[in-house]
């Protein structure tokens, strides 16, 4: 064999990219478990504020799926599916006392106990979403898949937008190979009332990014004496209308002696865009203990810089993930003292000394100061300022405030 036809050869054995063109792909139309609200093989976000029932929600559409019941718009479930649960909130009694409230063919339910085998570890959402697969498949109609919360499918940092797009894939995969509709439950960010409500999802904004469909639950206020009235709206939808909603409320029933479960009540439609609904929502918010977006900022800062100093590009970039505003991270920023340093790739952020005590106890043992930033703060303690009074003339710096 000639050495022009060793290279052809070694050239048609190497790696390359394949090529599809347009006119190959078959066009499918969505496939729906509820038209417009629940699609088929696709993820979905049920997120909302603490209260307002979205566990029951979620249940109450897997009852419907399971018997092929009714829908809150009226138009009925084509058939009946199998439904997995997994919760990592509620117990299996609470949950099978909330679908026998609302009807559920509890043949068609499967909750999700763990994994067969060794020492009987507990299902990982993050880890074991290819066993799940494997597992639903050999069910007769895998229909929907309820994951509570979602957030427990990530392997990592939440707010981080790339590994919450990589471990949310195996969801994204799952669904799309078995037609399987999936609802992830999640909560809104603290103190983003306001705000879009599809930005409010809890983590980095990769959550809302994958979802085709994100829905979201709210408590009306009521005036006094009436009873507090709830809202489900489509927040965002790839796939269809993004608006629009129907109020429900919540009530209990007996479905066993000494057992109660809670149901939804669906009432009437809702017009209007979810951020318009949600401002009616909220407009006068009982004190729920919840902390301000400057709270949330001021965690999410500790967290970011409790290993260590970081620029403070990467700090923005990561806020901006997470659903921080510039201005609420520089607030923060104040709110912790964090130092800054400028170095030759840019501005580097770090907790002082007290902050970073706290968070390094390995450290805090061994009399150690609390990062790289720390010689430079006993240099300037001469100055009155200390080392924060040495960067005063640099406080025109965006990245330096």
């Amino acid at each position: 064999m000639s050495a022009v036809q060793d290279l052809a050869r070694l050239q048609s054995a190497a790696p390359a990219v394949r090529l599809i063109r347009g006119d190959a792909v078959a066009l499918e139309p969505v496939r729906w478990l509820w038209p417009g609200f629940l699609p088929a093989g696709m993820l979905t976000l049920l997120g909302g504020a603490p209260g307002c029932g979205k566990t029951t929600i979620a249940l109450s559409l897997a009852a419907t799926v399971a018997r092929a019941g009714a829908w809150p718009d009226g138009s009925r479930c084509a058939r009946p599916g199998d439904v997995l649960i997994w919760s990592g909130e509620d117990a299996h009694p609470v949950l099978a006392a909330r679908l026998a409230a609302m009807g559920a063919d509890m043949c068609r339910i499967h909750f999700i106990d763990g994994i067969s085998g060794g020492e009987g570890e507990a299902f990982d959402p993050g880890r074991d979403m290819p066993l799940l697969e494997a597992t639903a498949e050999t069910l007769k109609a895998p229909r929907l898949l309820i994951v509570d919360p979602i957030v427990s499918a990530v392997i990592g940092d939440s707010h981080k937008g790339a590994e919450v797009r990589r471990s949310l894939q195996p969801v994204v995969a799952l669904a799309q190979r078995l037609g399987c509709a999936v609802i992830g439950i999640t909560h809104f960010s603290k103190g983003t009332a306001g705000r879009d409500p599809a930005e409010r999802i809890t983590g980095s904004i990769a959550f809302a990014a994958l979802a085709r469909l994100v829905l979201v639950a709210a408590k009306v206020q009521a005036d006094e004496g009436d009873e507090p009235r709830r809202v489900l709206v489509r927040a965002k939808s790839n796939i269809g209308p993004d608006d629009g909603g129907f109020s429900y409320s919540l009530d209990r029933v007996e479905v066993a002696p000494e057992v109660e479960g809670q149901r939804v009540v669906w009432l009437e439609a809702l017009q209007g865009s979810a951020r318009d609904v949600l401002a009616e929502a909220e407009a006068n918010p009982d004190d729920d203990g919840e902390s301000s977006a400057l709270d949330e900022a001021v965690q999410f800062l500790r967290s970011e810089l409790k290993d260590g100093p970081k620029p403070a590009k990467a700090i923005f970039r990561e806020a901006r993930d997470a659903g921080h505003a510039e201005r609420t991270v520089k607030r923060a920023k104040s709110d912790l003292q964090v130092e800054s340093l400028k170095e030759k790739s840019g501005w580097v952020w770090a907790l002082p000394i007290k902050e970073a005590k706290e968070a390094n106890s390995a450290n805090d043992s061994k009399g150690q100061t609390g990062g790289p930033l720390a010689s430079s703060a006993n240099s300037a303690s001469d100055s009155p300022l200390g080392f924060l009074g040495t960067l005063g003339t640099l406080a025109d710096d965006a990245e330096a405030i």
